[in-house]
């Protein structure tokens, strides 16, 4: 204790208290060129992206592909064709469907992301624990059907509202549509079943929107909602240097009525906390085609770090579909545990991690894409020793545009990312 008020003494007398730091920034031009060779270097590898069919595994892996609505419809009626001969012949009718549980999914270090395995569980409409999961399948493939003859998309709300007194819960309908994907082989925007907008994007990128050219500098500081259904964008074009992914829908609005990206050539995207679907797939489409590395901005707590392994390496719920989903190689830029003490952040600006936070911090710990990175393992034993959390908004003790101003900007001329 003694320590740290010494170090803030020393602080105090030392720099201007309200913008600490400030003075060891270099001028934009030259964190410009900085960041210029960071970009070139990130765009510049040529080689072919790992996939599984390159590595001989020891276990059987299951991924999905992009199908269209023609080949989900003869999928589903080929499988419809095989439950009538299992009625036929007197075996009554049960679904393969997918494991999609915790034992049966994979991390493959050599890619940097979850895999579903190829274990299946049996889902019998003539037992009384799954009679209704198998009739809830059943209804969900109707429904999917019908999407294919009609050509035309629906959210899973709508999906949802079909049945309620079947569904119950849309917990249950949702888990079950990424059943069906997993049985039919395919992504779930190939069923044309959408989430709403959640996620938003701003900066330096123009794109096509089903046809619509859309200027996201153009946008105010809303942003352009990212299309809920990713074929319908196309005709990427950028000259930002990277691609800015922020945890939270507050720093979002900062920096977006800050300008960030004209000062700092980027492109700035949040999906407002949990990562979605539809942002995830369109911050794949952006790294791949414009080639740009990706720094994350998200809290210092684990839940900010497990946001962070989403877009990265997968989530498990949707594990079989994470070739299609996972932008590998994003950097956590901040606010990492270390910047805590590293930028002063005021003790009433911190607050005590919970005994789940700290559950959640131990268990990350023990996850094989934590482990394979030592940065990580450093932040995180730091964060569950000390038993501090902070949001991005305790950098707000120095002034509300201390974000974009001061901390960004010196995060990016140290190319200070993990």
């Amino acid at each position: 204790m003694a320590d740290k008020k010494k170090r803030r003494r020393a602080y105090s007398d030392s720099e201007d208290a309200s913008q600490p730091f400030k003075h060891l920034l270099k001028s934009d031009d030259q964190i410009l060129q900085i960041l210029k060779s960071f970009s070139s270097t990130s765009s510049s590898s040529t080689s072919k992206p790992l996939t599984l069919a390159d590595l001989s595994l020891s276990s059987t892996c299951r991924e999905v592909s992009d199908l269209s609505l023609s080949s989900v419809q003869s999928a589903i009626e080929s499988l419809v064709l095989q439950l009538t001969h299992q009625i036929l012949s007197g075996q009554g009718f049960s679904f393969t469907v997918p494991s999609r549980s915790s034992s049966n999914q994979l991390y493959v270090p050599e890619v940097d992301r979850i895999v579903l395995k190829d274990k299946c569980t049996i889902r019998p409409f003539a037992h009384i624990s799954s009679v209704r999961k198998t009739t809830i399948t059943a209804r969900i493939l109707s429904l999917i059907h019908q999407l294919c003859l009609k050509n035309i998309h629906v959210t899973k709300r709508d999906l949802f509202y079909t049945d309620v007194k079947l569904f119950q819960d849309q917990l249950q309908s949702d888990a079950v549509l990424d059943d069906v994907s997993c049985m039919l082989g395919c992504t779930r925007s190939s069923l044309n079943v959408i989430a709403a907008e959640k996620g938003v994007v701003v900066g330096r990128l123009i794109f096509s929107d089903n046809g619509d050219m859309i200027d996201c500098t153009k946008m105010g500081m809303g942003g352009k909602a990212i299309p809920p259904n990713i074929d319908r964008v196309g005709d990427m074009q950028s000259d930002a240097l990277f691609v800015l992914l922020v945890e939270k829908d507050a720093a979002y609005i900062r920096l977006a009525e800050d300008r960030f990206y004209n000062r700092f050539p980027c492109i700035i995207v949040t999906a407002k906390g949990q990562p979605d679907v539809a942002t995830r797939l369109f911050l794949k489409k952006m790294k791949t085609e414009l080639k740009l590395p990706v720094l994350a901005l998200v809290d210092s707590d684990p839940y900010g770090l497990k946001i962070l392994s989403v877009y990265g390496c997968g989530s498990k719920n949707m594990s079989y579909d994470s070739a299609n989903l996972t932008t590998p190689d994003i950097k956590w830029l901040g606010i990492r545990p270390s910047d805590l003490d590293k930028y002063n952040i005021p003790e009433q600006c911190r607050l005590p991690m919970t005994e789940q936070d700290i559950k959640t911090g131990k268990d990350l710990l023990e996850e094989e894409f934590v482990k394979k990175n030592p940065g990580w393992v450093e932040e995180l034993n730091l964060m569950v020793k000390t038993k501090q959390k902070a949001e991005i908004q305790a950098l707000s003790s120095f002034g509300f545009q201390y974000l974009s101003e001061v901390y960004l900007p010196l995060k990016l001329q140290q190319q200070d990312w993990l």
